[in-house]
């Protein structure tokens, strides 16, 4: 496997895209750490340290996604979410709205037209989402985290602006403005770089909280005890082997797949007869990913939001009641985060998979499954077996989703160590990176070399290996690829030192 990295750079394409890759999730970071003009982040941060489960709640876990920038107050504190959500929008209005199903079957036109109606949606939803977190950061900012009428009393302010109106406009401007550049940035990734953009995005964000977790890790195992206090090491070590354990099991979850026999019968085209051939259909355990998990959370955690915002505005005890009662910890909230995650998960099957449109193609392709008769008893097959994978797959969902909750209550750890143990952010981790070492030993095999896993030496493969032609023409114009780049970067900087002087004068 080390040598498939050490390989990586010696093929000049997949180099390129590499150090292209990762200069842009630099900048990526670099915009999630500076500061909005008028923003004192501090009481923020403060009430999320002072918070042992404080993930679980919706700040919480739309920080996660941001990588730590909706707590810093910074320009890209909403992220990359309102792309993402509009991109759901699309996808869920192609199975109502007629005029989008049939731009999505128009090929690379159709998928152009979407993309640039998700584009404008997501402007759309930024403004609002930025417009509502301004307005509740500035009147009651304790509505948002559950705290009540007493946080800035306790906390602080958080909007230092005397001009609330200014403020508001100039802040929602910048907000949008970051989250257009995080889906360019994206965008470029998915192009010219390696891996998913908008993904690899995401899984910097939550992968750059790995620190403090491991800083927290230290602290609660070591702050009041030494290396050699022979006491502490087996939970340390236990602790190690159920994180790998973990892993193991949600690589080998995602990459599990019911393969389905495919029979090709023997075909005449143009006077050519093409012999019948054998090959299997790929079907995934879980089909549905993490999105399942996604949209049970937030779900379960709209309801306890509003309760609590009812409560700062009437303070009547039955909301506060209701709000603890949605709150994780409790067998009504497994319960029903258990159901969602099922029921959602067989929704976005029902939405994405299409056996009959299957069935179709292999019948016009003289493709068959053994046993089965073409047609509607081919498409009746693969729903009945898409829906046991998919029972499955759920179970598996619920199981990695509540697993940090019983580590957080077994062995009383920190909720920003507990997360690594499962949950949305390691399905989302896991399953991009599995992607992008997907992509990258695509570009390998095509050279002939090694990819990560090695299953014997190819055939007319030379130790001596003559210097091989490559399709380099993306990358001949180096100056073109970088120089935009180069100036969202420029401009990030210069906006980061005038909002930091900004906030000093404060």
């Amino acid at each position: 496997m080390l040598s498939a990295f050490t390989n990586c750079l010696k093929i000049p394409e997949l180099r390129n895209r590499i150090f292209f890759t990762a200069a842009l999730i630099f900048v990526a970071r670099v915009g999630a750490n500076i500061p909005l003009p008028g923003i004192n982040s501090a009481p923020l941060q403060d009430f999320m340290n002072d918070q042992t489960g404080a993930g679980g709640s919706l700040l919480g876990f739309y920080n996660m996604f941001t990588g730590g920038a909706l707590l810093k107050g910074a320009v890209f504190a909403l992220g990359i979410m309102p792309y993402i959500s509009a991109s759901i929008i699309m996808q869920l209005a192609g199975a109502v709205v007629p005029w989008i199903a049939r731009l999505q079957q128009e090929g690379d036109v159709g998928r152009q037209k979407i993309s640039q109606y998700t584009r404008y949606l997501t402007i759309i939803i930024c403004v609002i989402q930025s417009v509502l977190l301004l307005l509740a950061l500035s009147n009651n900012p304790g509505s948002l985290i559950g705290q009540g009428q007493d946080f800035i009393q306790k906390y602080g302010k958080i909007i230092i602006e005397d001009n609330h109106v200014w403020f508001l406009i100039r802040s929602t401007i910048f907000l949008t403005t970051g989250t257009v550049i995080l889906m360019w940035l994206g965008e470029q990734i998915t192009q010219r770089g390696i891996g998913n953009g908008i993904s690899l995005l995401i899984t910097i964000g939550i992968i750059s909280d790995l620190p403090r977790a491991c800083v927290v890790f230290y602290k609660h195992f070591f702050g009041q005890n030494t290396f050699s206090d022979l006491s502490v090491w087996p939970q340390v070590i236990g602790m190690f082997f159920l994180l790998l354990i973990v892993t193991m099991g949600i690589v080998a979850m995602t990459q599990a797949l019911r393969k389905i026999p495919i029979q090709y019968a023997k075909r005449v085209v143009n006077r050519k007869v093409y012999s019948g051939q054998s090959s299997f259909l790929p079907l995934k355990i879980n089909y549905a990913g993490v999105m399942p998990v996604i949209f049970a959370s937030a779900i379960l955690m709209f309801p306890q939001q509003i309760f609590q915002q009812l409560y700062s505005w009437k303070q009547y005890d039955i909301f506060q009641s209701m709000a603890n009662f949605l709150q994780r910890g409790g067998w009504f909230y497994y319960l029903t985060y258990g159901g969602l995650i099922l029921v959602f998960s067989y929704f976005w099957v029902s939405i994405m998979f299409k056996p009959v449109q299957i069935a179709d193609d292999l019948k016009k392709n003289g493709g068959y499954i053994p046993g089965i008769r073409p047609g509607q008893n081919t498409a009746n097959y693969l729903d009945h077996v898409m829906t046991r994978l998919t029972f499955a797959g759920s179970l598996f969902l619920t199981i990695v989703a509540v697993f940090p909750d019983l580590i957080l209550g077994l062995a009383k750890i920190p909720y920003v160590v507990a997360t690594f143990f499962g949950g949305t952010g390691m399905l989302i981790t896991v399953g991009v990176m599995l992607d992008t070492m997907r992509q990258v030993e695509t570009h390998l095999l095509q050279r002939h070399y090694d990819g990560f896993l090695k299953k014997g030496k190819l055939r007319g493969r030379s130790t001596s290996r003559v210097q091989q032609s490559l399709d380099t023409d993306a990358f001949k114009d180096t100056v073109t690829h970088w120089k935009p780049l180069l100036i969202v970067a420029v401009a990030l900087f210069a906006f980061g030192i005038i909002a930091f002087f900004l906030n000093m004068g404060k």
